[in-house]
């Protein structure tokens, strides 16, 4: 038999208005996610889940579970409720300003910073643009990827695609950047060692007081993940973005993400590109 709880249909867990706002209140705690109304399903679908895992039928059991447990449990947590939509050269435009500002360095290391990388095609298409500019598969260049979501930063450090996900990939980037799987890895292809040697993956929560990351940064890309912050949350983070960026150095939004209130601490260069002020 189906219930209704706060206008939802449930027949499998108990899901009440007061446990939607506790998780609410937990995720923007732990990740500075800011969860809308409009969520509410998603929060069901995807915490319900770690009931399943506990073999747990109520939310409150859950969360009461969690506000006493272990960082693996808070780690599993995040995880779910993490949206990871991402592409390879996804806001394409981003990549040749990257491609033209690291030209005006003169040859020496570049240093860049893929803050939240997700399963890697963001931070893979930085090493890829940053191979063509130097014309060598091994071009001076260090790229730290780091994501709060501990599973899909193990899916981007094996750095292994389904083709599906390479059909917009153009077909010299495709032979040059990718090796085709033969066997049981058909239909896949994987990121050429020598890219992904290029890349550090480390996991990091954005909210956390302390970053284990020292600048001077030629680049940060944070694109598509301050939409999930509010307002003072996104000024904070931009706010340490800012002294880790060397003299000139870029910040890379996303496209739905205005830094326009926060123009005493960055100033717009380029479409969603920005310096410090």
């Amino acid at each position: 038999m189906s219930i209704t709880l706060g206008g939802w249909a449930s027949n499998e867990f108990a899901f009440t208005d007061e446990d939607f706002e506790r998780i609410r209140k937990l995720i923007f705690k732990q990740a500075g996610i800011s969860l809308s109304d409009s969520k509410r399903q998603l929060a069901y679908s995807r915490v319900g889940r770690r009931l399943r895992v506990h073999g747990l039928t109520r939310f409150a059991d859950y969360l009461a579970l969690l506000e006493t447990a272990g960082p693996e449990e808070w780690e599993a947590f995040t995880n779910v409720l993490t949206t990871n939509l991402t592409a390879f050269f996804r806001e394409e435009h981003h990549f040749p300003l990257l491609a033209e500002h690291v030209r005006t360095k003169g040859g020496r290391s570049i240093t860049l910073w893929c803050s939240a990388c997700s399963t890697g095609e963001e931070a893979y298409s930085m090493a890829i643009t940053m191979a063509e500019t130097f014309d060598t598969l091994r071009p001076p260049v260090r790229i730290l990827a780091t994501d709060v979501d501990t599973n899909v930063l193990a899916a981007a450090e094996r750095g292994v695609y389904p083709m599906e996900r390479l059909e917009r990939m153009k077909p010299e980037r495709l032979r040059r950047f990718f090796q085709r799987g033969a066997g049981a890895n058909k239909g896949h292809a994987r990121v050429r060692p020598e890219l992904r040697e290029l890349i550090r993956f480390r996991q990091l929560n954005l909210l956390h007081e302390n970053w284990p990351i020292r600048g001077p940064l030629d680049a940060i890309f944070c694109r598509n993940v301050m939409i999930y912050f509010d307002k003072p949350t996104q000024y904070g983070l931009v706010e340490r973005f800012v002294p880790l960026l060397a003299d000139g150095g870029l910040l890379f939004a996303g496209h739905s993400e205005s830094l326009g209130h926060i123009r005493d601490l960055v100033v717009p260069c380029g479409r969603t590109v920005y310096r410090a002020a």
